[in-house]
């Protein structure tokens, strides 16, 4: 029998079960579709227009990258090589976010004038290798099309043992008031008055000598209860006597508004994120069971997210059943139209860690796409890389078959640039393509991306690919594999740093450079050559679909043919062919 008093919440757990069933019930019920991208796309929700597909990349022991420390020039060329390797595999899943750990323990990847190196990079804290990280990070990821969000660690030092190497460098001798030694490491005190200009001042120097795309915030908040850390007489000099919890919140929410004042006063368009804690509070459907962001430890993520301060999350959610779906569900009634990407803690596929089937993660990547809650994020670089479990398989040819875009920061601004105005001329087999310069409304700086029509999509729009994106020039020269793909309409967009992309205005190669380049053929076409070791013609269009066969001879009668652009092929008898010519039927 149920009594009366515990009806209400049995009814509440009945509807959120029957709501999660569903949820899950319509994503798994959806084959995968092949799926082309139009001018007006219509999207399945399969294949999102806009979704942040993120990745932790993690330099703090060499975790994900460096996978060891070197010095001198030739290490600094592996170590380089190793990182347009993980990009390169990044990139052929499909992910468009890259969370690269600038500021591992007040040590950099990057030649700060505030604090000292990272031991990452040469296996010495405080000495520098011979490249800029950072740098390249960002450099090689623009180029494949990727967001980079420079990853700070706020208030976390460094272990007792680094304090030592690092000597007169180390932030609890330089600014010994902002330090708290907790057992073997070292914290920053939130209460302190100026760890809020502290902290801002790292995130200043990035964004002021970087073009991230990002400021993400790690561990900005109270330490957990298992690390001994004991603000007493912080609270008893700085508290006037208000509530001891209250006053944390506030404290670490002064340290984030001192960052976000000094990012938006250099870059206003770098996006501010933190990866808080996965559950923000106790829910009216589920307990948190003590561990949440607002009130373990005094971090009120989804309060900065509303106020504006701060333009995306990334909360830690490396949980499953109970623990995960009920939360993404409340970050997204929290997420006042801004993207929430959960972080799947991938890393617990692993045979050492908790050894997941890879089903677990399947279905919460496909719950989280179905709820449109902003995308997904993957903790850590390695454990997709290392396709533990058939992750990245999956991930590469199915999850992220098509492409997507970080979402616009629309709140900021939704006004797109002007439309570049393509010209193209056609140079044998690549075309050069020249635009015009994109004006933004504010003259916020702009990247252009190129696309190909392939057709018509089914509403009536061309459909097309993506060719080349982040170009900073106003030219390019595209040269196919297949040249038969230059024969296309092309546009290139302009898009500005908060992510609005101008329409696209397509524009055909010129007829006349085509007729220059082919040869006009009425009724007879004379091969040019006739390669003994083929026994039949192929006849392609120039999109490379089938017209005839025959067999190998020196003419071609063409007069049964539709005026157009054709190609000539070999073909052999095991299937080998070659291109020989090309010509066009008037």
């Amino acid at each position: 029998m149920i009594t009366l008093h515990l009806f209400p919440r049995l009814m509440k757990n009945i509807l959120l079960r029957l709501l999660l069933l569903s949820l899950l019930w319509n994503v798994f019920s959806a084959l995968p579709a092949q799926t082309t991208f139009c001018a007006t796309p219509i999207y399945p929700s399969e294949a999102p227009r806009h979704e942040v597909r993120a990745v932790w990349l993690t330099t703090l022991n060499g975790l994900d990258w460096p996978s060891k420390p070197q010095g001198g020039e030739a290490g600094a060329r592996q170590q380089k090589a190793e990182l347009c390797d993980i990009l390169d595999r990044l990139q052929a899943a499909g992910v468009n976010t890259v969370l690269f750990q600038a500021r591992v323990r007040s040590t950099t990847a990057y030649p700060s004038a505030i604090e000292p190196w990272d031991g990452a990079f040469t296996g010495t804290p405080g000495v520098a290798p011979a490249y800029d990280p950072l740098a390249l990070v960002v450099e090689e990821g623009h180029k494949r099309g990727m967001e980079v969000h420079a990853w700070v660690v706020a208030f976390p030092i460094c272990k007792v043992n680094v304090e030592k190497r690092l000597g007169s460098k180390a932030l609890p001798r330089l600014r010994p008031e902002l330090c708290q030694r907790c057992g073997d490491q070292w914290m920053m005190d939130p209460g302190v008055p100026g760890t809020d200009a502290y902290i801002a001042s790292i995130c200043r120097e990035i964004v002021e000598r970087y073009a991230v795309d990002g400021i993400h915030l790690d561990y900005i908040r109270y330490p957990e209860s298992g690390i001994p850390f004991n603000d007493s007489k912080t609270y008893r000099k700085y508290g006037a006597g208000r509530n001891k919890a209250e006053w944390r919140r506030d404290n670490v929410t002064r340290c984030v508004q001192a960052i976000h004042d000094a990012v938006r006063a250099v870059r206003p368009w770098v996006k501010l994120s933190c990866s808080p804690v996965g559950k923000y509070a106790d829910t009216p459907r589920q307990s948190s069971y003590g561990w949440n962001a607002r009130d373990a430890v005094h971090q009120d993520a989804a309060g900065w997210l509303q106020r504006g301060l701060m333009d995306m999350l990334f909360p830690m959610m490396y949980f499953d059943g109970k623990h995960f779906y009920p939360f993404v569900l409340d970050w997204q009634e929290r997420s006042a139209g801004k993207p929430v990407v959960p972080g799947l803690g991938i890393y617990f596929l692993h045979k050492r860690e908790k050894d997941w089937p890879l089903s677990v993660v399947q279905r919460q990547l496909n719950f989280v796409r179905a709820t449109g809650i902003g995308g997904e994020a993957f903790f850590r670089s390695r454990f997709l890389t290392d396709n533990v479990k058939g992750l990245y398989d999956y991930v590469a040819a199915d999850f992220y078959a098509h492409p997507s875009r970080v979402p616009p920061m629309m709140w900021l601004d939704s006004i797109a640039p002007t439309t570049p105005q393509l010209t193209i001329a056609f140079e044998k087999n690549s075309l050069r393509l020249h635009w015009t310069d994109a004006r933004d409304n504010d003259d916020t700086p702009v990247h252009y991306n190129l696309y190909r029509q392939t057709g018509v999509c089914d509403d009536g729009t061309p459909c097309y690919v993506t060719v080349a994106e982040r170009l900073t020039a106003t030219e390019f020269r595209y040269a196919p594999a297949l040249p038969a793909l230059l024969h296309s309409a092309y546009a290139v967009t302009a898009v500005d740093a908060y992510g609005n992309e101008s329409a696209p205005q397509w524009t055909m190669v010129a007829p006349t450079a085509l007729a220059e380049a082919y040869p006009e053929v009425a009724d007879t076409f004379r091969l040019p050559e006739t390669p003994s070791d083929a026994e039949f013609l192929l006849l392609t269009d120039v999109q490379e679909r089938h017209v005839m066969t025959c067999p190998m001879q020196a003419a071609l009668s063409v007069s049964h043919l539709a005026p157009g652009f054709y190609v000539v092929r070999t073909l052999g008898r095991r299937g080998v062919s070659h291109r020989i010519a090309a010509f066009r039927k008037r």
